[in-house]
């Protein structure tokens, strides 16, 4: 939760702007670094390789949408790092990280086989009670968000971004998702 809301605040509408694009980027770097713990703690506890070998299919699917999730953590980290130390004029006309393809991939990836994992562990597709079903799919709509922020932050040959403005929203509002997402489930981890 706590890189997710770093995530926000470093794409908030308006906090570029006051802020400057250096707090922006450390916000963001912080957050990735949270982000992969997270991702690193998921995977950990999805699954030990005994487990994975005499388990079903749901915890093998579980342990690949952690698995995923952290690669895109790591690719994340990799170029919020890169945005935090670029001091070259093309760097510089990219000033302020977005999520990018590698990393929105795998989230995509990851959040396509948490449905694969919630069904085969609940035996069901859909079920509006559920706090971990309404916590996969949006959890999925923030990984959508984030792919649509990786598109719009392509950048041309020229060095201008191709929609800043979907970019920004696209890291907003997957952020948000991906918070609330975690938030769905805090209350159900807080009785185990």
């Amino acid at each position: 939760m706590v890189g997710s809301a770093l995530f926000a605040l470093g794409s908030a509408p308006g906090f570029g702007q006051l802020a400057g694009a250096d707090v922006v980027n450390l916000c963001y770097f912080v957050g990735a670094w949270f982000f992969t713990g997270a991702g690193f703690i998921q995977l950990v506890r999805s699954a030990s390789p005994a487990e994975l070998e005499s388990s079903g299919s749901a915890v093998r699917a579980e342990w690949l949408s952690a698995a995923t999730q952290s690669v895109g953590t790591i690719l994340f980290n990799i170029s919020t790092t890169s945005a935090l130390f670029a001091h070259t004029v093309a760097g510089e006309r990219h000033l302020v990280w977005s999520p990018d393809a590698g990393g929105s991939v795998a989230f995509l990836i990851s959040g396509a086989v948490a449905f694969a994992a919630y069904s085969r562990s609940t035996g069901h597709g859909l079920d509006f009670r559920d706090r971990a079903w309404w916590s996969v799919l949006v959890n999925w709509v923030g990984c959508v968000a984030f792919g649509v922020s990786a598109v719009g932050a392509f950048v041309n040959k020229d060095g201008v971004t191709a929609d800043a403005i979907a970019a920004n929203a696209g890291t907003f509002v997957g952020a948000l998702c991906f918070f609330v997402a975690s938030a769905i489930v805090l209350p159900e981890t807080r009785h185990r």
